[in-house]
């Protein structure tokens, strides 16, 4: 079995496919952001194995779909147990691998994972068998499992992302195919290994490593795929929607994002500002990030010297240290994206508040950057850059406000600072958003919706809407007194 150690922790770099690993010939190389080092030759696999995989799954499914969510509930309890069991090393392992804070890994990401797959376990409990009654009949719903589900995820949170898509899927009764980041396999590979010891049985839940052309794309095109879930860049999303649309798969896609940072008058100046200065971190490479700040102009000023003295306190450095805020760009290729925003920028005029360069800490390590915005049609006020490059905009009223926060094609998440209830009501119902979060940001509920509107995604994920996506909802009408 080909293994590999990372951050002190033994990894197999192979597929996990119907409850054994299995390599495959080709293999791609995994580095680390932090420093390019060579962390591990992965297995790449393609129709073959993700052939193998759907096979498994589909194998596995009767079995599994049969337990229901009691005999289901103790497996996925007990898995959630084994990540935080295994906290530290997941936490270690992720960093390495994608270039995220250590700190915020071990305390918020790996927790969140756990949690992501508890959760779901017990809200499958509560659902099906609710009864609509009418006169002539009484009609039970019920959720049924849809079959295998392909699972494709990010790069930049792998492992509580992951979970975010397996919790309700196996919670549903589903089985699964687990498509990996290239550029970041290694926690969904550990994850297999934790499923296998917390009592998954085999071909419930398989993970078919590779790039996103061969093996990802073998997947959404597979007939035998019964739902498609997937996190990542708009483009992509398309392609996948419209290549699972072929054989009339349901998607639940949740894309890109450039969302607004509205800040009135009003607000607590302080909070607003720390927030900002927020966005940098992960290096800017979080979906949700309110990317755009939209700033009323009365208080622009005095916000703007809080934001610059947050912000200078925001340490670009290794992620694995604690006192480390900004930590690198994923490659080599993502950085030349987000420098090639900034060049372009500067040669289109767009002046820099403050950064706009890379960052002495190494060679995938970018400034924390903020570029004033006067013209709002320039390409970096419109398109998601996903690093650590903020812009600075600012309104005179409502109005105005929503037109700039509108002006974009995304529509994932806005971010409304005021003390005013009149106006965050009127804000918060003219925004296009799915998730719109007054006075706070990134507090997510796990029985609440999430999504994007516009080309941010399709469908919502959270409580009873991942069930809605995961199954199969079924009515039966049965006329009254016709029975027994």
């Amino acid at each position: 079995m080909s293994r590999s150690v990372v951050a002190g922790v033994e990894i197999s770099t192979e597929h996990y496919i119907g409850g054994r690993r299995v390599a495959s010939q080709k293999t791609f190389r995994d580095e680390s952001p932090i420093d390019g080092a060579r962390l591990a030759e992965v297995s790449a696999g393609g129709p073959v194995e993700v052939e193998a995989a759907v096979a498994a799954a589909t194998d596995a499914f009767p079995a599994w779909a049969a337990l229901g969510p009691r005999g289901r509930l103790p497996i996925l309890k007990a898995l959630a147990e084994r990540i935080r069991g295994r906290a530290k090393e997941l936490a270690a392992v992720e960093t390495a691998d994608n270039g995220s804070l250590l700190l915020g890994n071990l305390h918020r990401v790996v927790p969140r994972a756990a949690q992501n797959v508890e959760f779901f376990a017990d809200w499958a409990l509560r659902l099906g068998d609710e009864k609509i009654e009418s006169e002539e009949v009484v009609n039970h719903v019920r959720y049924e499992p849809a079959g295998v589900a392909a699972i494709v995820t990010p790069w930049n949170a792998p492992l509580m992302l992951t979970t975010w898509k397996v919790g309700p899927a196996l919670a549903a009764g589903n089985t699964l195919v687990v498509k990996p980041p290239e550029w970041a396999p290694l926690t969904c590979s550990l994850l297999a290994d934790l499923a296998h010891d917390a009592g998954v049985p085999a071909g419930v839940l398989n993970v078919v490593q590779g790039i996103g052309e061969e093996a990802g794309a073998a997947l959404v095109s597979h007939r035998g795929i019964a739902r498609t879930s997937f996190t990542g860049s708009t483009e992509t999303g398309r392609w996948i929607a419209s290549t699972a649309g072929q054989n009339l798969v349901p998607v639940s896609v949740e894309l890109g994002g450039k969302s607004p940072f509205i800040v009135c008058a009003d607000a607590d100046l302080d909070a607003a500002a720390q927030t900002i200065a927020g966005q940098f971190l992960n290096a800017g490479q979080v979906c949700l990030a309110g990317t755009r700040i939209l700033v009323e102009r009365g208080i622009a000023d005095a916000l703007l010297a809080k934001v610059r003295e947050a912000s200078a306190k925001m340490t670009v450095g290794d992620p694995r240290e604690p006192t480390t805020r900004v930590g690198p760009l994923i490659t080599r290729e993502h950085f030349a994206r987000v420098s090639g925003f900034v060049s372009r920028a500067l040669s289109a005029g767009v002046k820099p508040i403050f950064g706009g360069k890379r960052h002495s800490a190494g060679e995938l390590y970018f400034e924390p950057t903020l570029f004033e915005i006067r013209d709002d049609e320039v390409e970096i006020a419109k398109h998601e850059v996903f690093g650590p490059v903020l812009t600075w905009q600012t309104f005179g009223d409502d109005a105005e406000c929503l037109r700039l926060a509108n002006s974009t094609r995304y529509g994932l998440a806005a971010m409304i600072y005021s003390r005013d209830p009149a106006r965050v009501e009127r804000l918060s119902r003219g925004v296009v958003a799915g998730t719109v979060w007054v006075n706070c940001f990134f507090v997510r509920d796990l029985a609440a919706p999430f999504g994007g509107a516009r080309e941010s995604g399709l469908g919502r994920e959270g409580g009873t809407w991942s069930f809605d996506f995961f199954c199969d909802v079924k009515n039966v009408a049965i006329r009254r007194g016709s029975l027994g």
